[in-house]
């Protein structure tokens, strides 16, 4: 699944130039692209049949239990038809389709994180260093990100910080904590490993918990096709079909031009 024969904008060393506008840089490996356009489907089945679940009992509670009587933190608005799958309510099927896709989903981003590591994606293009987190350094990318200006021009292809935290966050974070909470939300699973229930502190805080990784998951890929319309939406759907990305032209060039 991994393809580290082509070269990657990390590899370069600090003495080599920057790449001018119109180079070609093998930006998106293999595995990134087939778990990025596995997870199209996969998340947009799951968060479809999810609503379809939540629409059954609309209202979230803390603890080893939740019913009708007891007072929830929060009660979802109702998710209208359009969102949901199947479009007509159906909690089997809607259960069917989720456990499903739940399955590929847990599966694809444990091949994703084992080729990652084998290809360094991890190492090289996701390695958060601490200069990064300065608050000069964080202040500086939040105001290039303001002005549209999403590539730094002496490293185009490499992530910015925002990039880092948001995808760490994601990979490491809120998909382990669906993958997690979904099986406590599994009677099969919590019958074998009865110890799970205690670890999210009850199925009722599960089922929050689920609910809280998905919504982050669903404003995650809000802003970031947000900012792949405003980066240049043709050239980055085709990197991640072909792996390839052209290094684009600075504002200060496009006018020159």
């Amino acid at each position: 699944m991994t393809d580290t024969s082509l070269p990657n904008e990390s590899d370069a060393t600090p003495a080599d130039a920057p790449p001018s506008p119109g180079t070609a840089l093998y930006r998106h490996r293999l595995a990134t692209r087939l778990w990025h356009w596995l997870n199209v489907v996969t998340v947009f089945i799951m968060i479809g049949s999810g609503l379809t679940i939540l629409n059954a009992h609309p209202h979230l509670y803390w603890g080893q239990f939740g019913a009708n009587p007891d007072h929830p933190w929060f009660n979802p608005p109702h998710a209208p038809s359009y969102l949901t799958i199947p479009a007509g309510y159906n909690l089997a099927i809607a259960r069917r389709w989720h456990l499903l896709f739940a399955l590929v989903f847990a599966f694809g981003l444990l091949a994703f994180m084992v080729s990652s590591l084998i290809n360094q994606h991890f190492q090289k293009d996701l390695r958060i260093r601490l200069k990064e987190l300065a608050p000069a350094h964080l202040w500086f990318d939040l105001k290039e990100h303001l002005a549209f200006r999403f590539h730094d021009p002496k490293n185009p292809g490499a992530f910015n910080i925002f990039q880092k935290l948001s995808y760490v966050l994601v990979i490491f974070g809120l998909i382990p904590m669906m993958i997690l909470s979904g099986l406590v939300l599994s009677p099969t699973m919590v019958a074998a490993w009865p110890w799970m229930l205690d670890l999210v502190g009850g199925r009722a805080s599960a089922r929050s918990l689920h609910f809280i990784a998905a919504s982050g998951l669903v404003l995650f890929i809000i802003v970031h096709l947000v900012l792949v319309i405003l980066a240049g939406a043709w050239p980055e759907v085709k990197s991640m079909v072909t792996g390839w990305w052209t290094v684009p032209a600075t504002h200060d060039e496009e006018e020159a031009a």
